[in-house]
């Protein structure tokens, strides 16, 4: 694995992982809880259908459809959030878009380079496989990324 350069957040040391970890879930079957109301410091997550139907050809772990979550995860200025929508078919992420919601002017910055890296990082992967740790020198992003993506598979199986 090619290690990427150390990035500073702000006066903070942000790390020296690589740019993306694909971590395989195949033999975990438990589902994340899904966590509602007002942020805390501690990443949270909700997840919403936008449409999912079942593909009794397919024979996957997770129904068809799109599905969208939000994810917040604790900056050293304040707790951001993320909106995610994903398109399932067969049990693979087809398509996915990340909303930002910026409440420091340097959140701003590294949302936008995890939303601009983030679509070819997770499109044609497993839904039950993805699992980021950093995104085009975004890591603190990829926390509320991967609490949506957890609600999300949750939702999916239903």
């Amino acid at each position: 694995m090619r290690l990427s350069p150390t990035v500073r957040h702000g006066s903070a040391l942000v790390g020296i992982a690589g740019t993306l970890v694909l971590a395989g879930c195949g033999s975990d079957t438990s589902s994340a809880a899904t966590q509602t109301g007002t942020p805390a410091p501690q990443s949270t997550a909700a997840a919403t259908p936008a449409a999912g139907t079942a593909d009794p050809s397919a024979g996957g772990a997770y129904k068809d459809g799109t599905y969208t979550a939000s994810g917040s995860y604790q900056t050293p200025q304040t707790v951001e959030k993320i909106t995610v929508t994903v398109t399932v078919a067969q049990d693979e992420v087809t398509a996915v878009t990340v909303t930002g919601d910026p409440q420091a002017s340097e959140t701003r910055h590294y949302q936008a380079q995890f939303i601009e890296g983030i679509s070819a990082q997770v499109v044609g992967k497993k839904l039950a496989e993805i699992n980021v740790s950093r995104v085009s020198g975004s890591s603190l992003t990829s926390g509320g990324f991967n609490k949506a993506i957890a609600a999300i598979r949750t939702e999916a199986k239903g």
